[in-house]
């Protein structure tokens, strides 16, 4: 599969904080990324590493008393058919104004971590995927009914008519994770994120999902920013992966190349943590030693280097590492690999993304 020449998205130094009474938590501190159309994007990481603020921001649905404080989020969107396409910076607009509403559902749709907790248990799935076709389709509610009906069909829930008129609570976890995964391509969005999606099914219904997510994609050739904290469903599903750690992008690259090549020691430390067939019985699984910082207590310099055993005394725990390419497929923040601290670093450089 060819890369287009231009992203449908780029994220260029983002940076979300939250200002608490007790202090300011840098929740995302500076992440750049393009996602280009037709890619499934991957973003790893332990819980804490800011991967769901990321994604919240480019909604705009981050809460109080957490704020974008800089950075550009660029979408290239097509409003009409055959018309050219727009760039348009989703930091600036209103975030409770009209064409930001068209946006979120309309052009960029989500898959939330717990389907439960997302649908209304006071309304049927059905009257909830219509409301979400009529608020971003000149449709009227027997036309939205019909596409309701058909999406469900589509994501391969049996007896869909009779699902359509039931509420979540009445459906399995697998269910209703597909009726989510219904309503965010009801608008046929160029960009889905999926949060960690996969979390809250057992091991069956996980293969299910992923396996549904990779052919909807292909047949829409739409973008998908896929969370998780797996590197197992990370590998199964995307084509280009960035690594967070503690709000900032470690390593990015190919996915053949950050599962066979890490550079990063905390993606190395990350993928030896995976249990192996070829491991020895009862054997102890590798761990990363130390746990993440509290985010009021950040280290300075480097935010890997008090778990990292390759840390450099003078240098990782006195600066921070600029995110730069090793080579033409990878990009690293290690100072094993270079010098630049990333206060030195552009915020305006492309990540090239192989499909």
């Amino acid at each position: 599969m060819n890369q287009p020449s231009d992203p449908l998205l780029s994220i260029r130094d983002l940076k979300v904080h939250f200002f608490m009474d007790e202090g300011v938590v840098r929740a995302v501190d500076g992440v750049s990324l393009d996602v280009y159309p037709g890619q499934v994007f991957g973003i790893v990481g332990e819980s804490g590493c800011g991967k769901s603020v990321t994604m919240k921001a480019l909604l705009r649905i981050v809460e109080p008393p957490g704020r974008i404080v800089s950075g550009e989020m660029l979408l290239r969107r097509t409003n009409k058919k055959g018309a050219a396409p727009d760039i348009v910076d989703l930091a600036k607009l209103d975030a409770r104004g009209q064409e930001m509403r068209d946006i979120r559902g309309g052009q960029i749709a989500l898959i939330p971590q717990e389907p439960m907790a997302a649908f209304s248990p006071v309304h049927t799935v059905g009257n909830q995927i219509m409301e979400a076709i009529q608020l971003h389709r000149n449709v009227d509610k027997k036309e939205a009914r019909a596409i309701a009906l058909q999406q469900l069909k589509d994501v391969g829930i049996p007896e869909a008519e009779q699902r359509l008129d039931a509420y979540s609570w009445q459906l399995s976890g697998g269910l209703r994770q597909r009726a989510m995964i219904a309503m965010a391509l009801s608008c046929n969005p160029a960009l889905l994120i999926a949060d960690e999606p996969t979390t809250a099914v057992d091991v069956t219904t996980q293969a299910q999902v992923l396996r549904l997510l990779r052919r909807l994609q292909e047949e829409r050739n739409s973008a998908i920013i896929f969370i998780t904290h797996d590197l197992g469903v990370i590998a199964q599903v995307a084509h280009y992966v960035t690594v967070m750690y503690l709000g900032v992008v470690v390593e990015q690259g190919p996915v053949d190349d950050i599962f066979h090549n890490p550079k990063h020691p905390y993606t190395q430390a990350l993928l030896k943590s995976i249990p192996s067939i070829d491991m020895t019985a009862r054997a102890d699984l590798p761990t990363i030693k130390g746990s993440i910082p509290h985010p009021f207590n950040r280290p300075a310099g480097c935010p890997f280097y008090p778990r990292c055993a390759r840390f450099m005394q003078g240098k990782c725990d006195k600066e921070i590492p600029a995110l730069l390419a090793v080579d033409d497929r990878q990009r690293v923040s290690c100072f094993l690999y270079h010098d630049q601290p990333a206060e030195a670093a552009p915020v305006t450089a492309s990540v090239e993304a192989a499909l």
